[in-house]
């Protein structure tokens, strides 16, 4: 408790987390909106959600390995705050335009690769941040707090968000999103003294990339989740973005049915939060994965549950995990990579988990078309299950452990 209070006096982490929280408001309510203003709008389909929100996915796994060292070289903060900003403009003219009930595919794929590219170089930036504003022990509980806060937003968002897409439009929704992204990039800017970048290197771009890919792959452990988790990785988002809108509104009551399924997920992700502040498992790659066995059952319920609640419950317990995940996730990356190469391993950390992301959203509503939505949360499920247990198979995984505090 008393490292919770130390943290939360610190003004510049104060900062952050005011950021943090403002900009996943937003985010809450910014996937469902754009799931059901793209279904909604004239000549819009599944299949065309499917093949924009993929280009985003597509975009920053081209461009993130590069978006770490911009980050390594340039400032982890600044770079943040200007692509949070930069992504919230383009993404508030899409929403202006949705008013209109029509936006081209050509301007959807233009601003959704936009934010891929602003997203390749904002994730890698934010894994610098939060060692730049606590101390090394207090990492965990620095990762944990913050994802707290962003999760009781995320929540709120959620649930605002389903009453705004069914009372006043998606298009609403999406313009709340832009600019809660634009409001956190302006206030992280504030904060860009406290990663400052290092001194000019003679080394081009491809060698610090290299470089990178080099400490990358140093960590087997690391290696083998991060190349394994892209599988679970493409069915939640498969889930999240096109299959679980389009079940909600074949079988459910639409956005306010999926609004409520994904509010209990972001509940779990509060849940895991909270749970993050106490735990320190001895073994932690373990013990997520060992958790990560949840989306089994979530799918399985996708697939044959009658009850907005019975799949809610399941959600809950798959964020959980998922949240967890987070927590311990960056804090084992924080405290075995070294500080200089943090951004490019949490860059190319993220490519490999969205390896596969692009192919699942692409082809989840030609599967689903092809062999039934039950037969395709069956089949992530028991693909899910199989990844899992393989990961769990090497004892570089099993075994895993922090490396003590100095």
């Amino acid at each position: 408790m008393s490292s919770l209070r130390a943290i939360l006096s610190r003004r510049n982490y104060q900062r952050f987390l005011a950021a943090r929280l403002i900009s996943n408001f937003g985010n809450g309510m910014g996937t469902i909106a754009l799931a059901f203003a793209i279904l909604h709008m004239r000549g819009g389909s599944a299949t065309e959600l499917g093949i924009v929100v993929g280009s985003t996915s597509l975009t920053y796994l081209i461009l993130s390995p590069f978006g770490g060292v911009i980050a390594d070289r340039y400032g982890r903060i600044r770079m943040a705050a200007i692509t949070d900003t930069w992504g919230g403009v383009v993404l508030l003219a899409q929403a202006i335009w949705f008013t209109t009930g029509h936006v081209p595919f050509w301007f959807l794929l233009m601003a959704q690769i936009n934010f891929g590219a602003m997203w390749a170089i904002f994730w890698p930036s934010l894994s610098g941040i939060v060692p730049a504003l606590v101390e090394e022990d207090q990492l965990m509980t620095g990762n944990a707090l913050t994802q707290m806060g962003s999760n009781l937003m995320l929540i709120l968002g959620t649930s605002i968000g389903g009453w705004i897409i069914a009372t006043k439009g998606s298009s609403t929704a999406l313009i709340v999103d832009a600019v809660t992204f634009i409001i956190s990039g302006l206030t992280v800017v504030t904060l860009r003294h406290l990663t400052i970048a290092p001194e000019p290197t003679e080394n081009t771009v491809i060698e610090d990339l290299l470089h990178g890919w080099k400490v990358f792959l140093s960590f087997r452990w690391i290696v083998i989740v991060v190349f394994g988790f892209s599988s679970v990785f493409m069915c939640w988002s498969a889930i999240d973005s096109v299959l679980g809108p389009l079940l909600a509104i074949e079988k459910f009551h639409g956005a306010t049915s999926w609004a409520t399924i994904v509010a209990a997920e972001f509940v779990g992700y509060l849940s895991g939060s909270l749970i993050a502040l106490k735990v320190r498992p001895k073994y932690p790659m373990r013990f997520l994965l060992l958790g990560t066995y949840a989306i089994c059952g979530y799918l399985v319920a996708l697939a044959f549950s009658n009850s907005v609640w019975l799949i809610a419950i399941f959600a809950f317990f798959f964020g959980v995990n998922f949240d967890l995940w987070g927590a311990i996730w960056s804090t084992a990356l924080q405290r075995e990579v070294p500080k200089e190469s943090l951004s490019r391993v949490s860059a190319f950390d993220g490519m490999g988990t969205l390896l596969t992301r692009p192919i699942g959203l692409a082809l989840a509503a030609p599967l689903a078309h092809a062999i039934g939505l039950k037969e395709t949360f069956i089949s992530m499920a028991v693909l899910s299950a199989i990844v899992v247990t393989g990961m769990l198979s090497f004892p570089s995984v099993w075994k895993m452990q922090l490396t003590e505090n100095s």
